[in-house]
């Protein structure tokens, strides 16, 4: 039986890898966009990458450029961009799509997760989170206006570690 670990992904400078690259460690996937009102979350997740980087997360972010073009650039853009903006050390994948008919076979298996209000379904925004544990399994689903370092947030992730 398939499981997260085994879809198929790129890095963002196009290597193939699948999250089974991460398996044994805590994983946070996040669609990104360097010119969204929610772009300042790359803070807050380069910081969840340095607090609890160590202690077994890996912040994983998929720049998507399905909502108001806010991800136009290319591959080395977005790598200058997060690097030189947001300090950024954690791993990109390329640039993929979210939600329909072109969505990621990724996003296929995170959307069908409900959130803590049991809603499942289409990423609302950039910078909606998704939390695996160590096994591969979706633990939580995180709506885009949720600062990535808000308590309900760390203490997820602490849960795992």
């Amino acid at each position: 039986m398939a499981t997260l670990y085994d879809i198929p992904l790129r890095t963002l400078t196009g290597e193939p890898t699948t999250l089974g690259a991460w398996r044994g460690r805590a994983v946070l996937v996040v669609n990104v966009a360097s010119q969204c009102g929610l772009t300042p979350q790359y803070t807050g997740l380069e910081g969840l990458q340095q607090t609890y980087g160590g202690r077994g997360l890996t912040v994983v972010g998929v720049p998507c450029n399905q909502f108001a073009g806010q991800e136009p650039g290319s591959a080395e853009e977005i790598a200058a961009f997060c690097s030189a903006t947001y300090g950024v050390t954690f791993p990109l994948l390329e640039k993929a799509e979210v939600n329909g008919a072109g969505r990621h076979p990724l996003y296929a298996e995170l959307t069908a997760v409900a959130d803590a209000s049991g809603e499942a379904g289409d990423v609302q925004w950039n910078f909606e989170k998704f939390l695996i544990d160590a096994d591969g399994a979706v633990v939580a689903r995180i709506r885009p206006g949720t600062d990535p370092q808000a308590p309900e947030v760390v203490a997820a992730i602490e849960a795992l570690l």
